[in-house]
């Protein structure tokens, strides 16, 4: 806060000096040092003896009452009751024509400015409200930036990992141009970064997204001198975030962070071109994650060493969320009626889905094994790769296997087989065994014609998912995993580039991943040195499906005569097993009568035509 005699007395003297103007007497000599807030104003803007003076000249007006008549009996006429640079040129001392220009601090961070700029020493000089403020001590963000930026506060806490990243980002903001690059990391983690690495110079800190940046020359100009004006007076440093721009709009951002003359970081998901200094926001190590969750669960009884582990190895959750993960857990707690760990689960079950809705179809897992009929061996290695996934944190973390593998630590598995065999189905019993989240990923929202489109698409689900949570289901896999082609023309060439960038990701993705196919034989090997399980879905016999038969029809549906082994008959897979079943009682139901045989190769018939199939006489032998 100023001190209002300080901020007066300033304002008298500089009063005088236009009355001594006006009478020809003596002026009185400068005043003592005057308010803190007009010392810190002459030291971050540099402003001049004479320069200062005219601050106080401007702010006189709203200040002071007598300030008008003074000026006019300064001017010699009683029409001009304001301040002008012609009167500050001829009765404030140690006058200086470069003052008044454009590039000089009064008018390039518009302390003052003049009202009418083609008369610039005869038109009435007014000082910007913001300073005016700033002089009386009330310091606030210009009103002018309202909702374009957002302040960012400074997190209590970080972790090692991102301690680090802030000290780097802090000593790259003071090196000319205080200019660095945030890459990596969550929007959220991004910022608390930036928060710490500018609490270290005693800045506060604002976001803003590259998005509202003007296109237009001009308005840039306007904004970036409206706050870089703003970060000496609060002081501030400034958080750009730069998400997917249109050309034009990067264009303007990188002008806008080009011109920067005040400390400012420019946040995204990836490295831009030419961004100068890069920091990179470091992944989370395994014993910096278990000492997170330890934090934030210390007060939260029954979730000791071995149940946060787990929830480790299946969660890589951001530091804020977690946080808010205990916060709800301490909330649920106390009306539920179940363990705590299960609490934990379905609370960081529910963080970890919000980053994939939106980039698949989720599916909330009901089947269990008993809507499942396959073989043995294929259900043993179902079993295993359940086992995997359940043991991570003992296997990874406690036997170390996760220092010496470091890559490849997530499941991927492929199931091949024909359609209607089980293989979605078979995905949402293992979701549902390991309390996951079955995101089924949409090929048709996934790839696009439009070179980088497919990789960026591909990112951002696989981003998403590294918080654990779901399990990634990429259906009719063939169509985006095929085998790379021999280059005959651009399309070939960005084509293999995007098989290339699965085979990296794949081989970094840290969670369960299940491809399927209808054409094993068309994927690319390279994928197939990748993928620790096979799972082949034979299409079933005839004693599979009268299983299937019997575990498809209810148990409380009315029936009459149907004979699972007969219809077994029916040379078809699970699917069509299950649409035969429900539209075969839809048609009973109809004609309110009992599910009979016939209602069923009606239903059957109807299902050979959309397969373009034909019902032989041995399929229906003995129906009727």
């Amino acid at each position: 806060m100023t001190d209002p005699a300080a901020l007066a007395a300033a304002v008298r003297w500089v009063l005088t000096r236009l009355d001594a103007h006006a009478g020809g007497a003596d002026p009185e000599p400068p005043p003592g040092i005057g308010p803190v807030t007009l010392r810190v104003l002459v030291d971050r803007f540099g402003l001049s003896p004479f320069e200062q003076a005219v601050v106080l000249l401007a702010a006189a007006v709203e200040i002071d009452p007598t300030t008008g008549s003074r000026c006019a009996a300064a001017h010699g006429d009683p029409e001009r009751a304001y301040p002008t640079f012609g009167l500050a040129l001829a009765a404030l001392p140690g006058p200086h024509w470069d003052a008044l220009t454009p590039v000089a601090p009064l008018r390039r961070w518009r302390l003052v400015e003049p009202a009418d700029e083609t008369r610039l020493t005869a038109s009435p000089l007014r000082i910007d409200e913001r300073v005016l403020h700033f002089l009386a001590g009330s310091s606030y963000l210009d009103a002018r930036l309202h909702g374009m930026l957002r302040p960012v506060p400074e997190p209590t806490d970080l972790a090692p990992g991102h301690r680090t990243a802030a000290q780097r980002v802090a000593a790259g903001i003071t090196e000319p141009p205080p200019r660095i690059e945030l890459v990596g990391g969550t929007r959220r983690i991004r910022s608390d970064i930036a928060a710490t690495a500018a609490a270290q110079h005693d800045l506060s800190l604002y976001a803003m997204s590259a998005a509202d940046v003007p296109t237009d020359p001009a308005d840039r100009d306007r904004l970036a001198r409206l706050w870089q004006r703003e970060a000496v007076l609060l002081p501030a440093a400034l958080l750009l975030e730069v998400d997917t721009l249109e050309r034009d709009q990067a264009a303007a951002a990188d002008a806008f962070a080009a011109a920067a003359a005040v400390p400012l970081i420019v946040g995204g998901d990836e490295p831009r071109r030419d961004g100068g200094p890069r920091v990179t926001v470091p992944d989370l190590t395994d014993d910096e994650q278990l000492g997170l969750w330890r934090d934030a669960f210390a007060d939260v009884p029954d979730l000791g060493d071995e149940q946060l582990r787990d929830l480790v190895a299946q969660f890589q959750l951001p530091p804020h969320t977690v946080r808010s993960v205990a916060a709800a857990v301490r909330r649920d707690l106390a009306d539920a009626q179940i363990p705590a760990t299960e609490v934990a689960w379905r609370a960081s079950l529910d963080e970890a889905r919000m980053g994939l809705d939106g980039l698949g179809r989720r599916i909330e897992p009901r089947a269990g094994w008993a809507d499942l009929v396959l073989p043995e061996r294929q259900v043993a290695i179902l079993r295993e790769i359940i086992a995997q996934v359940r043991r991570r944190a003992t296997v990874h973390q406690e036997w170390g296997f996760a220092r010496t593998l470091r890559r490849g630590l997530g499941v991927t598995v492929l199931f091949a087989g024909g359609s209607g065999t089980g293989k979605t189905l078979a995905a949402e019993v293992i979701a549902g065994e390991l309390g996951l989240d079955l995101f089924v990923i949409d090929l048709s929202q996934v790839v696009s014609k439009y070179i980088g489109e497919t990789e960026k698409n591909l990112r951002a689900v696989f981003d998403a998912a590294e918080h654990g949570g779901a399990l990634l289901l990429f259906d009719e896999a063939d169509a985006l995993f095929g085998k790379r082609s021999e280059v005959k023309d651009s399309h070939d060439r960005y084509a293999n580039l995007e098989v290339s960038y699965l085979l990296m990701r794949m081989e970094a993705y840290r969670g369960l991943a299940v491809l399927t196919t209808n054409m094993k034989q068309a994927l690319d090997p390279a994928f197939m040195r990748r993928i620790r399980f096979v799972v082949d879905f034979p299409f079933p016999g005839e004693r599979e499906r009268a299983e299937i038969w019997r575990r498809v029809l209810p148990a409380q549906a009315p029936a009459a005569g149907l004979d699972p082994q007969l219809l077994a008959q029916l040379t078809v897979a699970g699917g069509s097993i299950r649409n035969i079943a429900l539209s075969g009682a839809f048609l009973a139901a109809d004609e309110g009568d009992k599910l009979r045989m016939r209602h069923l190769l009606a239903a059957a018939r109807t299902e050979y035509l959309k397969l373009e199939r034909s019902l032989t006489p041995g399929e229906v032998r003995g129906w009727v």
